[in-house]
């Protein structure tokens, strides 16, 4: 009964919550769907109405296991099932991000989706927002100092532990795992199916149930732009110790061609790979790395639960592919983000120092005296 009273009140706040007037009809940034008249105004009464319904329900829920990100989830397991998460969900010291972010051609709106259904308490990570803003390639690594900030200003402390997911199931939410393990936080794993298995599974989502959550994101959004115009920002909550070795740069991979120390893999579709379908952005030419070996990043999943495979399945995947999980390997895609399934992937089998060419095929292919193969490599 508990149960039904929570899914009724929850579904009636729902409705009173999302209107035609307040949803965008259009895709808005961040900045511009916080001053929309009548936002704020309406959060209240949909969390106050959440909030007792859960207070009511939580009877139905049944005993929580015991919480420790120390103990509880080893940090070379890099994912966690939706039941674990759903157990542990209003732990203090565990912190969720909805990280959701999509391709230029998707013609989706992450901060929208963001309002419309998300797992209770998550705060929303803005991929573009807590970037490197000294360059134009798209949602690079940021310093050691912009991330802490924007960490700090989305509430993150070095006591937490942190699991995130997408909309998507597993994309996006790979990146931001790599990020805070490149800036020394282990304690940080993707939540295995993301928003869809969740949802599936029963649980519930909050529809814009919390302003702060929206304002937190746009101060480490703000937070990042302060550090890179000089500015100090205050007060740091999360400190960082950087991984170099997880990340590399142009030059690296171009020593690598020479010495092949290390075996290059690429996230991205066979077609976008060999060059016969065009890259999502334009002005970017098709082909890949030389020396560098396809395993498409969807291949590490379960085709029906969209989960990751399981160890024993995803080092056969690997091996499929000639590459050799006793020799160091590198990853790379078409800007740093499905490089770093790859990253998960091969973390789960063992190799949990795979670094991640940030700039990957974007800043590679806009380089013309660079080499390449595939369809392009003749023009």
């Amino acid at each position: 009964m508990a149960s039904t009273l929570c899914s009724r009140t929850f579904l009636a706040a729902s409705h009173r919550l999302i209107t035609p007037s307040l949803l965008p009809q259009k895709p808005l940034n961040l900045a511009s769907f916080l001053t929309r008249r009548g936002f704020f105004s309406q959060l209240g009464s949909y969390s106050t109405a959440y909030r007792s319904a859960r207070a009511m329900a939580s009877a139905g829920i049944g005993a929580r296991a015991g919480y420790s990100t120390s103990s509880s989830v080893a940090t070379n397991e890099p994912v966690v099932s939706v039941d674990w998460l759903h157990s542990n969900l209003r732990e203090p010291d565990l912190k969720v991000l909805d990280a959701s972010w999509y391709m230029p051609d998707e013609q989706r709106n992450p901060i929208q989706e963001y309002q419309v259904a998300h797992i209770p308490g998550a705060l929303f990570f803005d991929l573009d927002g807590i970037s490197d803003r000294s360059t134009s390639l798209p949602h690079m690594l940021p310093s050691e100092e912009a991330f802490a900030a924007g960490c700090s200003a989305l509430g993150i402390e070095n006591k937490d532990g942190v699991v995130v997911y997408d909309a998507k199931g597993v994309f996006s939410a790979a990146r931001v795992w790599w990020m805070f393990r490149v800036f020394g936080h282990d304690k940080v794993w993707v939540l295995d199916g993301g928003l869809p298995r969740w949802r599936a599974s029963g649980y519930d989502v909050e529809s814009s149930a919390s302003g702060d959550a929206i304002l937190k994101a746009s101060a480490a959004s703000e937070a990042i732009e302060k550090i890179y115009q000089g500015h100090s920002v205050s007060p740091i909550t999360f400190q960082t110790k950087f991984q170099p070795h997880l990340v590399w740069t142009l030059d690296q991979v171009k020593n690598n061609m020479e010495d092949q120390t290390y075996q290059h893999v690429d996230a991205r579709s066979k077609a976008r790979f060999d060059g016969t379908a065009p890259e999502p952005r334009k002005g970017i030419r098709s082909g890949h790395i030389p020396g560098s070996k396809c395993v498409p990043y969807p291949q590490l999943f379960d085709s029906a639960s969209q989960t990751l495979l399981p160890a024993e399945d995803l080092k056969k995947r690997f091996e499929q592919e000639e590459i050799s999980l006793d020799k160091p390997i590198m990853a790379s895609c078409g800007t740093g983000v499905t490089a770093c399934i790859l990253a998960m992937g091969l973390h789960r089998v063992g190799k949990t120092d795979v670094p991640v060419y940030d700039g990957s095929w974007t800043e590679w292919a806009t380089q013309p005296d660079l080499p390449m193969e595939g369809e392009d490599s003749s023009s």
